[in-house]
């Protein structure tokens, strides 16, 4: 049970990491502007979107995840106070 939480809690950070790389990966990727220097064409708000969207989303990821292992550590602490 307790290893559980903290194993779920890691693979919650990892997969955070792996949005947000491949959403970071994504923008940096997009053409730049037409009227910047060395633009291509117009990138519009529906292309930044959902990368901008995946990286909030794995901010709260990795925040869910550092809480649940603060509550682990928290957990464990008050186990070892009650068995010593």
């Amino acid at each position: 049970m307790i290893s559980n939480a903290l194993n779920s809690a890691t693979s919650l950070i990892s997969h955070a990491q792996q949005k947000a790389n491949t959403a970071a990966q994504t923008i940096a990727n997009l053409p730049v502007q037409a009227q910047e220097v060395g633009g291509s064409k117009d990138i519009g708000s529906a292309d930044l979107f959902k990368p901008v969207l995946s990286l909030k989303e794995a901010e709260l990821e990795v925040s869910a995840g550092a809480k649940i292992i603060k509550a682990h550590e928290k957990m464990l602490g008050s186990i070892l106070d009650v068995k010593a």
